[in-house]
């Protein structure tokens, strides 16, 4: 379905009009967000933007209280994490929910062991695992049996994100994944970021970081006050428009908002 989509160029996931309130704060206001399949779509704001709880809405952790979700062309309900899971939803936060003191192997089948005869069968997850991480080109693990502890924050998070591919997942959600990684282990993020979208997945990334925003997005969408103040192709911004826009929601140099409302028509100044 998602290689579908891709040859379409339809969306995978739509926010339509989704707003969210916590008692009189308003943390959206009626945004739109569209991510498709193949493509990585960079979310940017500053703090108290409205980040995190569009993620969370997404990955079913909060209901937005008004608004349409669209996945697949079709409006969904997603009121906790199990139905975003359903759908092929997978989120990884900053913290990655690894446990450390077991393997790379027990970790990405946590809580979803195979067992035949009320016996752990590790054969066969053994060789699920393995053959995941090769597909995503995880090759600097010295071992598939080797504790989570010892690995490096990149090969942490290869190894979550390799426990949602395992689970087919097709919208891969990414909170700040390079945040506190030095530039080799950035890299070796990065590049499994791009892998994701050349095989077809989804990806949104969270981050605060320009430099890994230009790198991996395809697509730019700016949240500046709870509010979509443009999203649009990369190749529609550079570094100072997304500054500007993130911290006025506005396009200061030419004194107006983004052309076309809230949506980048391409039209800025170099």
């Amino acid at each position: 379905m998602v290689e579908a989509l891709l040859e379409r160029g339809a969306p995978l996931l739509e926010l339509q009009g989704v707003e969210k309130s916590f008692g009189p704060v308003r943390a959206l206001d009626g945004i739109d967000l569209t991510i498709q399949a193949g493509k990585v779509t960079a979310l940017c704001g500053d703090n108290g933007a409205g980040k995190s709880v569009t993620i969370k809405i997404i990955s079913g952790i909060v209901p937005a209280d008004a608004g349409e979700i669209v996945w697949r062309g079709r409006p969904v309900r997603i009121h906790t994490p199990r139905d975003a899971a359903a759908l092929g939803i997978a989120t990884v936060y900053q913290d990655l929910a690894l446990c450390d003191n077991l393997d790379i192997v027990q970790n990405m089948f946590l809580g979803r062991e195979t067992v035949r005869a009320a016996v752990l069968s590790e054969a066969p997850m053994e060789i699920a695992a393995r053959r995941t991480l090769a597909d995503l080109h995880v090759t600097t693990v010295r071992s598939i049996r080797q504790p989570v502890a010892s690995l490096s924050g990149g090969q942490r998070q290869s190894v979550a994100v390799a426990r949602a591919v395992l689970w087919n997942s097709q919208l891969m959600i990414l909170d700040e994944p390079t945040a506190a990684l030095g530039v080799s282990q950035t890299a070796m993020v990065l590049e499994l970021v791009r892998r994701l979208a050349e095989q077809g997945y989804a990806v949104l990334i969270v981050s605060h970081n320009l430099n890994d925003v230009f790198e991996v997005a395809d697509r730019i969408a700016v949240l500046h006050l709870g509010q979509m103040v443009a999203q649009g192709d990369v190749g529609q911004f550079d570094r100072q428009s997304v500054v500007e826009l993130m911290t006025t929601g506005a396009l200061v140099r030419n004194g107006a908002p983004p052309p076309g409302g809230p949506v980048l028509d391409g039209s800025r100044e170099d």
